[in-house]
């Protein structure tokens, strides 16, 4: 069975989004418009945990620490499969279990390989 949708059916949902953006359009302005507006040096200043701001913010970082938070990420969300095969482990049987070496094996040949690369060696 197909099924023929008109504009005319799409005419709530672009009513609801005109209505939430004029919703955030009137309360920007109108927070704006009646806010106070009361500038200091004090209230301009850079604000983060209490902490002086000192230098550039531009201060260049090692590529280790992203690689690493890379690699980190990389990593964990391989890990997040393995919580799927361990709850339906029984229901999975032997060929399950085969699968679930053979993605082990290939995770730790991929981690070997990071290790022999030297890419987690801060030291270099």
């Amino acid at each position: 069975m197909r099924m023929n949708y008109l504009p005319s059916d799409y005419l709530p949902i672009l009513i609801q989004l005109g209505l939430a953006l004029a919703f955030i359009v009137v309360t920007m302005l109108v927070t704006h418009s009646i806010g106070p507006k009361r500038n200091s040096e004090r209230k301009d200043e850079a604000f983060e945990c209490g902490i002086e701001s000192k230098g550039d913010a531009r201060t260049p970082i090692s590529i280790k620490y992203f690689l690493v938070a890379i690699l980190f990420v990389l990593f964990d969300v391989e890990v997040i499969f393995m919580y799927p095969w361990a709850v339906n482990f029984q229901k999975l049987g032997s060929l399950g279990f085969v699968e679930m070496i053979l993605f082990m094996g290939l995770l730790l040949a991929g981690f070997y390989y990071i290790i022999r690369k030297g890419v987690l060696d801060w030291e270099k």
